[in-house]
């Protein structure tokens, strides 16, 4: 698979929606995850992130102006031992608990499917990182319509065994912007992972669109010892 430029793909689509990257530093010794959001509505826009523990969540920026919670309040990213969940719903809260009980990734998001927001029918995109003894591996998993059909529900999971150093993988919920919005295609895209945190939260979110972009998340977790360093950019400060 071609290795694509993050900074184009993301500067040539207004609106992706929501997205998450996964991957591994070009030195090899951080494994990477970033998570954004973007918004076209003032509820959707009226959001920030804001450290929940070890992971985030999502809160209003101005409660005055919340009008429904659901689908865009949740925490995004949880921690489960030597385990990072990134998801963007509550299903982080379900992967989490369902792997807290010996499930399997993939199990876990079983009971669930896209999101009930006719006619976009967002999908559910999600991703673990698991860190342990000095390996690493991550999974990603779309869940969405039936080609824009309610009525059925396609699952895909993509596992990324020893992943090389200086690439990840970039999931999004939609292919561009719409109306309805079109559901995100094929398999995670291959794109270069630097090894500066500060540099890669810089070039994403200078190259989200200026007036959908919302919050960013990113984080470099060394491999050998499971530490983690974490930036977070909110356009509602």
């Amino acid at each position: 698979m071609e290795m694509l430029c993050i900074e184009k793909e993301l500067q040539n689509n207004s609106y992706p929606g929501r997205g998450i990257i996964l991957g591994r530093t070009a030195d090899g010794k951080k494994a990477v995850a970033a998570y954004f959001i973007m918004g076209r509505s003032e509820n959707s826009r009226n959001r920030i992130f804001v450290e929940d523990g070890e992971g985030i969540r999502t809160q209003a920026f101005d409660e005055s102006k919340l009008t429904d919670p659901s689908l865009i309040i949740y925490a995004p990213v949880r921690v489960l031992g030597n385990k990072t969940i990134v998801t963007n719903g509550d299903q982080t809260d379900t992967i989490y608990e369902g792997m807290d009980h010996q499930m399997t990734f993939e199990q876990t998001l079983r009971s669930r499917e896209f999101e009930p927001d006719a006619p976009n029918y967002t999908p559910r995109i999600s991703g673990i990182m698991h860190i342990e003894n000095g390996n690493y591996n991550y999974a990603m998993s779309i869940l969405k319509s039936n080609n824009g059909s309610p009525d059925g529900c396609c699952r895909y999971t993509f596992a990324y065994q020893n992943p090389s150093a200086g690439e990840g993988h970039f999931i999004h919920t939609y292919r561009c912007d719409g109306n309805p919005l079109p559901s995100f295609e094929g398999e995670p895209k291959r794109i270069a992972v630097p090894d500066s945190l500060d540099d890669f939260t810089e070039i994403l979110w200078n190259s989200l669109n200026e007036d959908n972009k919302v919050s960013l998340f990113v984080r470099y977790i060394d491999i050998a010892t499971g530490k983690y360093e974490t930036r977070i950019v909110n356009k509602n400060q």
